[in-house]
């Protein structure tokens, strides 16, 4: 066996009992010992007999600098997998191997299992790769707050800067590095694109990470305000039997002796949640990396983010606005059999609120017994607020000869404004609605794969492309559960 095999098992013996939490079992030291014995009658060896060149001074004090940061980062390395202190042994000038026999004999003596030893403690390198991707962010102008120990040594470092700092810990030269044209280190860095342990990839992975989350939170949109949230486990088709549930029937007497009847809730027509899937694909292309263009960790993928939850907003709009079919064949809003829309479209205004208002109170169930529901929000396009705000904060009616008291002063609306219906509506008129709490009908529900709003990343290997390539995707569904929650106003022009 070659050194280098050699100090591989001995390192999996180790390695293996302290992953199971146990000491080493007699035929793992008795093995760990025959290779010990190995490694020494290699170094006991003598040297093959070749004309060397002698190395330049300068050759050689950099040889025996790199070849102590090995030995010291080797050394740190095993003390922090048994919970030891390093110092001693670096401060003596112990060598790996007999440090690593050290351990060997202070487990035979204790003979605990190793994980009553050991701490575990977040790696060095996981701080260090956290570092320098909050970095990044505060480069950016990103995730100023909570940043990593260390993020600020590394916010003014380029991608090139901060790819020399990852290879050189992995053991590269410096000097080489230093020497290496951006292109090349590049190529380098793509040959790390699956290696597990490889910091720059996992850097971009966390910084694209963050970035997505924080930029995902700072779009403006209204939908979570008018929708419940969900979560489904797959993608199949379900039916929502809570619908039922608010039409079930009255409890019925029971006389002494009675025979309790079975109750048969309507089930022929049910509200279905299905979830689709929604993706993109970007890169950081050779040329981004070249030019620092730290906009393609920190800015692109959030912006794909932002989509995302854009394109959640309009769907839940468009449904208000176009009135598709739902679960029971009628659109959505139907004056029949549905009951939830004005005769005649008109702008915002006292009596048109109060009208419907009323008009969401007389909603039954499917027995014709009346539901208690609650007026919670209106829903308008962007352009009504300041009229709103006059309507619900006068305490007398507007334009009213005899001042009489305004019935909606303070009445507890929520105004939802969203540009969302301006854009559908365009030069048409623009409708707008009066919405009952979740406690009085569940109305529109966004529903996500097991709860995760936030899209998912995932770093991937296109052939023919030049670059790091990320695939980003959301699971999502959007369902009308009743229709029972909304009024509709046609509404007027907009001016």
């Amino acid at each position: 066996m070659t050194r280098e095999q050699i100090l591989a098992r001995q390192n999996e013996l180790i390695e293996g009992a302290r992953t199971a939490g146990r000491a080493m079992t007699a035929e793992e030291i008795a093995e760990f010992d025959s290779l010990q014995r190995a490694l020494a009658a290699l170094d006991a060896a003598p040297a093959p007999t070749e004309p060397v060149q002698p190395a330049a001074p300068e050759d050689n004090a950099r040889r025996a600098i790199e070849d102590e940061r090995n030995r010291v980062a080797q050394i740190s390395d095993l003390a922090r997998s048994f919970g030891m202190d390093p110092a001693q042994a670096i401060t003596d000038g112990t060598t790996v191997d007999g440090y690593r026999a050290m351990i060997l004999e202070q487990m035979r003596n204790e003979r605990q299992p190793l994980a009553a030893r050991a701490t575990v403690t977040e790696d060095e390198g996981d701080k260090v790769r956290a570092a320098m991707s909050d970095g990044l962010m505060m480069r950016a102008g990103l995730n100023a707050q909570n940043s990593a120990a260390g993020a600020e040594n590394f916010r003014g470092m380029s991608l090139r800067d901060l790819a020399i700092e990852c290879l050189s810990r992995e053991g590269h030269n410096v000097s080489d590095l230093l020497h290496k044209s951006s292109t090349d280190l590049y190529d380098m860095l793509s040959r790390q694109f699956y290696n597990p342990t490889a910091a720059f990839p996992a850097i971009m992975d966390q910084t694209i990470r963050k970035s997505i989350v924080e930029l995902y939170n700072q779009v403006p949109t209204t939908f979570q305000q008018i929708t419940t949230k969900g979560s489904l486990s797959d993608f199949k088709e379900t039916a929502d039997h809570e619908y039922v549930i608010g039409g079930v029937g009255d409890f019925l007497l029971l006389p002494e002796n009675g025979e309790i009847k079975p109750d048969q809730p309507r089930t022929e027509l049910l509200p279905q949640r299905k979830l689709d899937t929604y993706a993109k694909q970007f890169s950081m292309t050779r040329q981004a990396f070249v030019n620092d263009d730290i906009g393609f960790l920190t800015r692109v993928p959030g912006l794909y983010a932002q989509a995302a939850k854009k394109t959640i907003d309009k769907q839940v709009y468009r449904i208000l606005f176009n009135n598709p079919a739902i679960f029971d064949g009628v659109t959505l809003f139907d004056a029949t059999q549905h009951k939830n829309v004005m005769a005649a479209g008109a702008a915002p205004s006292q009596a048109e609120i109060q009208k419907m208002i009323l008009q969401l109170q007389k909603q039954t169930d499917h027995f014709g017994e009346a539901i208690y529901m609650t007026p919670a929000r209106l829903i308008v396009p962007v352009g009504y607020e300041f009229d709103l705000a006059v309507i619900f904060h006068s305490a007398h009616m507007t334009g009213n000869d005899y001042n009489d008291i305004n019935p909606l002063y303070n009445y507890p609306l929520q105004i939802v404004q969203s540009p969302v219906l301006n854009a559908l509506a365009g030069n048409n008129a623009c409708p707008w609605f009066l919405q009952a709490d979740e406690s009085s009908a569940r109305g529109i529900q966004v529903d996500y794969l097991n709860g995760q709003e936030t899209p998912t990343v995932r770093r991937m290997e296109t052939p023919g492309q030049l670059g790091f390539v990320w695939d980003i995707w959301l699971d999502w569904g959007i369902s009308v559960r009743d229709y029972r929650g909304f009024v509709k106003n046609p509404g007027a022009v907009l001016v």
